[in-house]
């Protein structure tokens, strides 16, 4: 269950926590633990701010300008300046709670004390999140080193009182009128606080935890469409039974959807119909090596957990201060180790959607779905039945395949060779958001074939699993009958996978 909470320490937070507020819209609450912290590293960055030592991003420019004194006099406009051309991002508007999980990361890193960056910052991006104004970020703009500067940019110039912002109904204001509306004094950024504000990994890092938690129920779903294929399909439960698989192949993803399946089927007539007058020795891989696949999928799911947890526990900003109260630069923004897991995630996810595809294209066809009419038709000739539901969902499994390409082998020097090798961690992460979408569409369309054809099976009933799942999705999708408009129930079906929670 999410917190209507979320409080902010020197600690971090939790993926839990990053849900709760960029999804559910929990309220943001700093520690005074945290705000004494960042009292205190920003004590030692106004000390290095009125010496004669240059410090970056404190007196001096940026990127390949690092070498460029700046004097007292112009370091409020240096902060200013910084924010403002880095808000450089073009293309669609990014999804709000990317945004959301994005402010808040930066907010966690705020409040570790190791940015220099004075309490009023981060209370003032508090404040934003907790009035709903979501900042508008673009599509293009990071290459994932250092950080995401451009989307963080489009963040941190609301915080100033410019920019673009939407209301918690997703309108568009000026953002003087919504600041003004919620309360919320614009801040005028000092020294170092326009680089903390944008110098991290937050929005591959946001995309990460969302795309988790989205695969974590998706394999869920992915278990159920497949047991409810096995039973379209005359199919066996024999392959999922517990002991052929932690004793022999101890891959803890693979118990679990094996188990999962198992539990599915249980007490099915259609899968007991099995056991007489058929004399098939072995269903197709598509049915029995389900686990294998779903399962590597879970397994890859714990590793990016493990990532994520250690970017939470992190504090990303270049220059840090220490807790001996030094000031050190660093390459810790960079997104390396978040984009790989990215990509790493896609591979699994897309090779679930493509096992999905080929059990539904096995229940359309009539030389392989053992006794079910063709495309599973009603009058089939007149009839095509789902047959296009089915090239759809190919068109999304191929999509899928694309989008499992990695983007971080991929590095395009910046900054006049100051920065010369990225991670393109944001990019792995906006297309690993694609391809969930992706899969959460190709299960549905496997879920609408399999109740299909677990319907036209009758007299032969459904495990008790099974048979409330189709009960449940019969609110919305019609069952099997003549040819009719295929698209709203399609998407009906992936509104009710979106809701599904088997």
């Amino acid at each position: 269950m999410s917190a209507d909470i979320v409080r902010i320490s020197t600690c971090g937070i939790t993926i839990d926590d990053v849900i709760a507020v960029a999804r559910d819209g929990a309220r943001v609450e700093i520690t005074t633990e945290a705000l004494d912290a960042m009292a205190r590293s920003r004590a030692q960055i106004e000390a290095l701010a009125a010496s004669d030592t240059p410090a970056y991003g404190v007196s001096t420019g940026f990127g390949a300008l690092a070498n460029t004194h700046i004097p007292m006099e112009q370091r409020v406009q240096l902060q200013r300046s910084l924010v403002r051309s880095h808000a450089a991002g073009i293309g669609p508007t990014v999804e709000a709670e990317v945004v959301r999980a994005l402010m808040l990361l930066r907010l966690k890193t705020l409040c570790s004390g190791h940015t220099g960056a004075r309490p009023i910052v981060a209370e003032t991006m508090a404040a934003l999140l907790n009035a709903h104004i979501t900042p508008v970020v673009h599509e293009f703009g990071s290459l994932g080193c250092s950080g995401d500067l451009a989307p963080l940019a489009h963040c941190a110039l609301v915080l100033m009182g410019e920019g673009r912002a939407v209301d918690a109904g997703g309108l568009e204001r000026p953002v003087p009128d919504l600041l003004e509306a919620a309360g919320i004094t614009p801040v005028e950024l000092h020294e170092k606080e326009g680089l903390a504000l944008i110098n991290g990994t937050d929005g591959m890092l946001g995309m990460l935890i969302l795309a988790i938690a989205d695969l974590e129920h998706l394999a869920d779903v992915a278990d159920l469409t497949a047991a409810m294929s096995v039973e379209g399909l005359l199919g066996t439960d024999s392959p999922f039974r517990p002991e052929l698989h932690e004793p022999l192949r101890p891959h803890p993803g693979q118990s679990v959807s094996a188990a999962n399946m198992f539990r599915a089927l249980a007490g099915s007539g259609i899968v007991a119909s099995h056991k007489e007058g058929d004399s098939r020795v072995q269903d197709a891989y598509s049915l029995r090596c389900a686990p294998q696949v779903t399962g590597g999928l879970r397994d890859t799911i714990s590793y990016a957990h493990s990532v994520a947890e250690r970017e939470l526990a992190a504090a990303i900003d270049n220059p840090v201060v220490l807790d001996d109260g030094t000031v050190s630069s660093n390459g810790n923004f960079h997104g390396a180790p978040v984009a790989y897991v990215l990509d790493f995630l896609a591979i699994p996810a897309a090779d679930v959607g493509s096992m999905a595809e080929r059990r539904t294209d096995r229940m359309l066809d009539k030389a392989r779905n053992h006794g079910l009419p063709p495309f599973l038709a009603d009058d089939p000739g007149v009839d095509s039945g789902l047959m296009i539901a089915q090239y759809t969902q190919a068109g999304l499994v191929s999509e899928n395949k694309r989008l499992a390409a990695p983007a971080s082998v991929d590095s395009i020097p910046s900054s006049a060779m100051q920065e010369d090798h990225v991670s393109m961690g944001w990019h792995a992460a906006r297309k690993l958001r694609h391809l969930v979408d992706n899969l959460r569409r190709i299960l549905a369309i496997e879920l609408v074939t399999a109740a299909r054809a677990i319907e036209l099976r009758a007299p032969l009933e459904p495990s008790p699993a099974t048979a409330q799942v189709i009960t449940d999705l019969r609110a919305t999708v019609s069952g099997p009958g003549s040819d009719r408009f295929l698209a709203p129930e399609l998407e009906a079906a992936e509104e009710f996978v979106r809701d599904l929670r088997p």
